[in-house]
């Protein structure tokens, strides 16, 4: 029997526990797969370490084939997958577009004049559900919600329509697409600092034995530089340098914090919530790939900075809990991998690629267009609209049989096939290829064709400006931590697969926010504890 002090020790605990947090911080990380997470965790000491005390969700899934930065983005405070937020790539072809650009970003207003899918007014009108965020303030008006992030598309996925401030780096400085809103101090001051760190040469880091052991350079074939042994040293003015450093994301949570602190959020009489976008792991593993001495020593200074960063929120005080997961995964260089023994490592075959594609069946069906859009090898490819019905219909079943054709491709799917699919119902481990697929397919904007290459075929060919990518239908990719923390809680969390679309209902359920059944994709985690899920 427990003792009468202990009994009353926890019956002083529970009000504080059963109340809603003040403040939730939903923090993700680009790129962060489980497969790091996993390699990472027993060297973690910091914020990442403290996380993985509270409840784990080892198998969280990124469920959809389309695992790139946008729509990972545009499930985690939703509850949607891409199929329900339209958020299905990136970019996209939009051919009715009055612009010779038919590519779309997924973070653009493509109706302001002169705009293009690389130079952009920043907008979230493409993303067709609501927010976390945005539902809180519907239901509790002096709720604040806020979005910070490194990249723009970050920011305005997980932020939304309607927030109070959204920042995001644009290359030169963190910037805002909000109109009327008044900056705050903190946003000139972090600007200021980090111009000033950029005015300066960064000297090399000093790896610890974990990642000194991990250094060694491994050549990369497409004209890239040879990488694996990197110290994020560089020179004065190097920005994109910067971006794909260890300094980055420090940077973006030094602002997250600063907000935080400057508008009092969690000290008011509603639950706030701020969206935190971690950017720099999704630039290290491009530039350098996953494995070597570059991303050790960015996972130890993620884990570093997210301590501190979590320290400065300790001493306010606040009531806040934590949830911190990835838009998609990585993949590491095939020429690493290839060293390793991994079977079906390589570069794809840049006769893959819409513009080459295109032109092949061109000639062999005697047309004059460029036959076939798209922005890569892999994923949605789009049929020139110029084509008569006839050609479109010789065009798309040469291209059926020609992608088929090729040892690189593991599955084709035509727009119809998916748009006769049902959307996948059973756990996310478990989904066929064609359910993944289908997770992000939208008969707007998807393509005429869903193109999904073998497992570590990666489809960069050309590797002076990256080496490494996501984006596949496979689990490397797929595959993320879900990671809730509040002080107190306890641990928590399953081995059982769940979805990154699960998130926002949990959240919703421990800040006492209704849905109403069937509002979103996802299920509320019974596994986190303090959490109350409600009856289905």
């Amino acid at each position: 029997m427990r003792s009468l002090i202990a009994i009353l020790s926890l019956v002083a605990a529970a009000p504080a526990l059963a109340a809603p947090p003040k403040l939730i911080v939903a923090i993700s990380v680009d790129q962060f797969s489980a497969d790091l997470f996993d390699e990472y965790r027993s060297s973690f000491t910091g914020g990442l370490a403290r996380l993985a005390s509270g409840a784990v969700f080892h198998n969280g899934y990124q469920g959809h084939a389309a695992t790139e930065t946008c729509p990972g983005h545009s499930t985690i405070l939703t509850g949607d997958r891409p199929a329900r937020t339209g958020i299905i790539a990136n970019t996209w072809i939009d051919q009715s577009v009055a612009r010779s650009d038919k590519s779309v970003y997924c973070a653009e207003d493509e109706r302001v004049p002169g705009s293009s899918s690389s130079a952009y007014t920043v907008s979230p009108m493409h993303l067709r559900v609501p927010t976390l965020g945005e539902r809180l303030k519907a239901a509790s008006p002096g709720s604040r919600s806020v979005a910070v992030a490194g990249k723009d598309r970050a920011a305005v996925m997980m932020g939304g329509h309607l927030l109070d401030q959204r920042w995001y780096w644009d290359g030169r400085k963190y910037a805002t697409d909000l109109k009327g809103v008044p900056a705050p101090r903190v946003v000139t001051g972090v600007n200021a600092a980090v111009a000033q760190l950029l005015a300066q040469p960064a000297a090399p880091l000093d790896p610890p034995a974990l990642c000194s052991a991990k250094a060694r350079p491994v050549a990369v074939s497409g004209g890239g530089v040879p990488v694996g042994a990197g110290t994020f040293a560089r020179a004065a003015g190097d920005a994109k340098g910067f971006r794909a450093s260890p300094q980055f994301d420090g940077a973006t949570l030094a602002l997250a914090a600063g907000l935080i602190q400057e508008m009092k959020l969690g000290r008011g009489p509603a639950t706030d919530l701020i969206a935190v976008g971690a950017s720099a792991t999704d630039y290290v593993g491009h530039a350098y790939g996953t494995e070597g001495q570059e991303m050790c020593l960015q996972m130890l200074s993620l884990d570093r900075d997210l301590g501190d960063f979590f320290a400065q929120l300790d001493k306010s005080g606040i009531d806040y809990a934590v949830v911190l997961t990835a838009d998609h995964g990585g993949n590491d260089i095939p020429e690493r991998e290839r060293e390793a023994g991994i079977a079906g490592a390589q570069r794809v075959d840049p006769a893959l690629f819409p513009s080459q594609m295109g032109k092949t069946i061109a000639a062999d069906l005697g047309l004059s267009s460029p036959v076939l859009l798209g922005e890569s090898a892999a994923g949605d490819i789009y049929l020139d609209r110029a084509l008569s019905p006839i050609d479109r219909r010789r065009a798309l079943a040469a291209e059926v049989a020609r992608y088929k054709a090729q040892p690189q491709v593991e599955a084709v799917f035509t727009h119809d096939q998916l748009a006769r699919t049902l959307l996948p119902a059973t756990s996310p481990d478990r989904w066929t290829l064609i359910e993944r697929a289908r997770a992000s397919f939208d008969a707007e904007r998807s393509g005429d064709l869903v193109v999904l290459l073998r497992q570590r075929v990666t489809p960069i060919a050309d590797t002076k400006s990256y080496v490494a990518t996501h984006g596949s239908a496979w689990d490397y990719d797929r595959r993320v931590p879900i990671l809730f923390w509040r002080a107190g809680m306890g641990v928590g969390g399953s081995e059982a697969a769940v979805e990154t679309v699960d998130i926002a209902p949990t959240l919703a359920a421990w800040i006492d926010l209704p849905l109403q059944s069937g509002a979103v994709d996802g299920k509320c985690l019974t596994a986190v504890p303090g959490v109350t899920c409600p009856r289905r």
